[in-house]
């Protein structure tokens, strides 16, 4: 049970630093900052590897770098949607 809340709040945090990095906001607010830091772990370790640091699971760079990918894309989504035709 612990683990788990580890697991959402160091995901939380890495994708609120993606999205300060960035300068960028995810939608959701906290729960989208926590999801864009799980979703990011798992890209950034596939794109990655495993190297580095390690807090409740997260390799943190290969993580960091997961949720700034995945920041971006949003981002760009959201900025294309809002776009007028």
């Amino acid at each position: 049970m612990f683990s788990f809340i580890w697991y959402l709040i160091i995901g939380g945090i890495l994708g609120w630093l993606a999205g300060m990095i960035l300068g960028k906001d995810i939608p959701g607010g906290i729960i989208g900052n926590i999801i864009a830091g799980i979703i990011g772990a798992w890209i950034g370790g596939n794109l990655l590897g495993q190297w580095g640091p390690t807090v409740s699971s997260f390799y943190i760079f290969p993580a960091l770098v997961g949720a700034i990918v995945l920041v971006a894309i949003v981002s760009l989504i959201m900025k294309s949607m809002n776009r007028p035709a």
